[in-house]
């Protein structure tokens, strides 16, 4: 992974992971204080995403999450958003980029990352993709033009910047790139109508529009680091201490699902997929799942280290975001109510099965 003396201090005109102002004060994560094992809730409400499979879904299909029910609430494209209304606590849990959720820590938000659950590989990437026949080259043949991602203040945002500064445009220049919110669902379609001139496409949304053709890559995030954990799921304080069973069965449900989807064979995860799709009845298109590869998560069983969040607090100090020091790595996330162990993993494994490769491919 590159440097991060590359990086240079961006203008003040993106405000970076711009979050809802919180008031709420932390409070310190734990299991000691927690309710009995009957007195813990065992609903858990969350935000899904429109023609997709997230892990916490598909655990919950394979009898990983026990006794603990899923309570779908509405969809989110933003990763920003859904860790704010796990902060407020209109939601149980939220999943976002770790930028996003050292940004949110900083601003003291009560919430404590407790497992990744998606990543960048071979496999499971974001390209920005242009037509084929346009006249985008370059970082610089980017100067004011449009690009259109899921939400601003997260991952996308974050691999534009990063690619723009590696490619030395001046403060000036970077201010002129233009990134615009484009629901993921529309981004190929905007594109293609040339409404705008760079998308943002991953996974199952790209290989299908790879696959129609006439678009070509600028760059891809595994180009630009490799491979990484990028985002975790954050569980309010408050909701840890109170219910530390429910959270542990929680955490190592989606664990094992990580490690269920990573020695299956991929065919068998899409149908699996497929088939939560159209029995949850949300009048969705199941046909980009059948791209599927990868979650791309890089730890087993998702463990969180600190370099996955450290990347992203020295980065947003050298930019303004946060002050040097402001948070530690090691205060923004658990793996204590992880359980997950080998045992479980020969235990999930479908009998007669081989194991794919790490991308899951």
């Amino acid at each position: 992974m590159s440097s991060l003396s590359k990086l240079t201090t961006p203008s003040n005109r993106r405000q970076f992971l711009t979050l809802l102002g919180l008031s709420t004060v932390a409070v310190s994560c734990g299991t000691g204080g927690g309710g009995s094992a009957k007195e813990q809730t065992k609903t858990l409400r969350y935000q899904g995403w429109a023609g997709t499979v997230i892990l916490p879904e598909l655990a919950q299909d394979l009898g990983f999450l026990e006794d603990v029910k899923l309570k779908w609430v509405g969809n989110t494209i933003s990763g920003p958003q859904d860790i704010q209304s796990a902060a407020t606590g209109q939601v149980d849990f939220g999943g976002a980029f770790n930028g996003a959720v050292v940004k949110l820590a900083a601003r003291k938000a009560p919430i404590t990352a407790v497992i990744s659950y998606y990543g960048v590989d071979k496999a499971a990437y974001n390209g920005f993709y242009v037509l084929k026949d346009s006249p985008v080259h370059s970082a610089r043949d980017l100067i004011g033009k449009k690009v259109g991602m899921n939400t601003l203040g997260a991952h996308s945002e974050a691999m534009l910047d990063i690619y723009l500064q590696r490619h030395g445009l001046s403060q000036a220049d970077i201010k002129k790139v233009e990134p615009l919110v484009v629901p993921p669902v529309n981004t190929e379609q905007s594109l293609r109508q040339k409404q705008i001139q760079v998308g943002v496409l991953g996974d199952i949304l790209r290989d299908r529009a790879l696959e129609t053709g006439g678009i070509r890559p600028l760059f891809t995030d595994y180009q630009l680091l490799g491979n990484f954990s990028a985002g975790t799921y954050v569980v309010n304080d408050r909701f840890l201490k109170q219910n530390p069973d429910t959270a542990r069965v929680f955490v190592t449900g989606v664990a094992r699902a990580i490690e269920w989807a990573r020695t299956t064979p991929r065919e068998e995860v899409i149908a699996r997929q497929i088939e939560i799709v159209k029995k949850r009845g949300r009048n969705e298109d199941t046909a980009p799942l059948k791209y599927w590869k990868s979650f791309g998560v890089a730890e087993t069983a998702g463990r969180i280290t600190d370099k996955d969040l450290q990347l992203w607090i020295d980065w947003l100090a050298q930019r303004g975001d946060i002050e040097k020091g402001q948070v530690k790595a090691k205060d923004l996330y658990t793996n204590e109510f992880n359980a997950y162990s080998p045992k479980d993993s020969r235990k999930d494994k479908p009998s007669g099965s081989k194991p794919t490769s790490k991308s899951g491919s």
